[in-house]
């Protein structure tokens, strides 16, 4: 006896009006993304859908900056998705942190080595992890601020990178303390130094009004 669900014809088969859109979508979203896998970041794509929550799918298709010396594998792009994936708190898991870091098809052994890096518990702090995640894109802690400022901030692209001057502190600060080269006179003179372009600018500081000494 045939089992109730037993289809014989293309005319049993229910397709959802809403699929076709659902699949444009996607194809629309891989094709921007570019995953290294597609399998898994399709896994990734669809449980973020059946949620609710945030897309690991890139605003824009983008060039990769990995170089041969500094193959991460992360991007501007890929750092931005984890930021709107993760930055809802202070903190995220370690554990959630992992899911979307595998979601994007990010090699596993560099988020090892920046959890390290930061010495993470099971809690992490969204904006240092940010903070380092901008380092392995720029390898420089100027180069690091301006990716920070350009994922970060909420004005159009090509505009001004603005953000607020607390969170400029949090991740130049941060990143000072983990150079380990700077002292923290140097640092205090140096937030000092930017205060009267911030007080100019509504507390907001942008890419073009600071550069980075270490003297």
């Amino acid at each position: 006896m045939p089992l109730p669900d037993t289809i014989y014809c293309a005319q049993q088969i229910n397709i959802p009006p809403q699929l076709p859109d659902i699949l444009k979508s996607f194809t629309k979203a891989a094709i921007r993304t570019q995953p290294k896998d597609l399998v898994l970041w399709s896994a990734a794509y669809f449980s973020a859908l059946s949620k609710g929550e945030c897309l690991p799918v890139k605003d824009r298709l983008e060039m990769n900056v990995a170089t041969p010396e500094r193959d991460t594998g992360l991007t501007p792009g890929l750092l931005t998705i984890l930021h709107k994936q993760l930055s809802a708190g202070q903190t995220c898991s370690k554990e959630e942190l992992q899911k979307k870091w595998k979601g994007l098809c990010l090699p596993m052994d560099q988020l090892e080595t920046l959890l390290l890096l930061g010495g993470f518990g099971s809690e992490i702090d969204w904006m240092e992890f940010f903070a380092l995640c901008c380092n392995a894109l720029g390898g420089t802690l100027l180069s690091s601020l301006k990716f920070a400022c350009e994922i970060l901030t909420e004005d159009e692209e090509g505009g001004a990178a603005r953000i607020p001057f607390n969170t400029f502190v949090k991740l130049y600060t941060y990143l000072a303390h983990l150079d380990g080269d700077m002292m923290q006179d140097h640092i205090d003179n140096y937030l000092s130094s930017l205060q009267a372009q911030v007080n100019k600018q509504n507390g907001m500081i942008q890419v073009s009004n600071f550069y980075i000494s270490r003297k």
